[in-house]
């Protein structure tokens, strides 16, 4: 795992991991938005920290265990778009890139967020790309 106070942050926003989204991993600060949230959610994943996944999946859809899949290299994330539906809801739409046993995959997701007592939480998402 990269040191967090000199390695990039993984969601490419911003310069240091500690600085982005490493304020709202394992910390009582909660993401500001929707789009931090799913943020650092990405960067969880590129890190492998499954704890951050789980506490930051709501309730009503988070699975009991997560085992992240050995050997996935992220290779980037593009936000496309980040709606806010209503001051608790909102929606974002992202293309997360990997590698994994020499084959390249492309996850594009809209996920949905909700916001309960001043905290974002994951919720699912769609998946564009499947319907074509």
């Amino acid at each position: 795992m990269p040191t967090p106070t000199s390695e990039p942050c993984p969601c490419g926003r911003g310069p240091a991991f500690a600085a982005c989204c490493g304020r709202y991993s394992g910390t009582a600060t909660p993401a500001p938005d929707a789009e931090s949230l799913m943020r650092s959610r990405y960067s969880a994943f590129v890190r492998g920290d499954a704890a951050h996944l789980l506490a930051t999946w709501h309730a009503s859809t988070r699975p009991t265990s997560l085992d992240l899949e050995p050997g996935v290299k992220w290779l980037g994330l593009e936000v496309r778009a980040h709606r806010e539906i209503d001051p608790d809801h909102a929606e974002v739409e992202f293309v997360a890139r990997s590698r994994a046993a020499g084959r390249a995959t492309r996850l594009h997701e809209r996920s949905r967020f909700v916001r309960e007592g001043g905290q974002w939480f994951y919720v699912d998402g769609d998946f564009p790309d499947k319907d074509k």
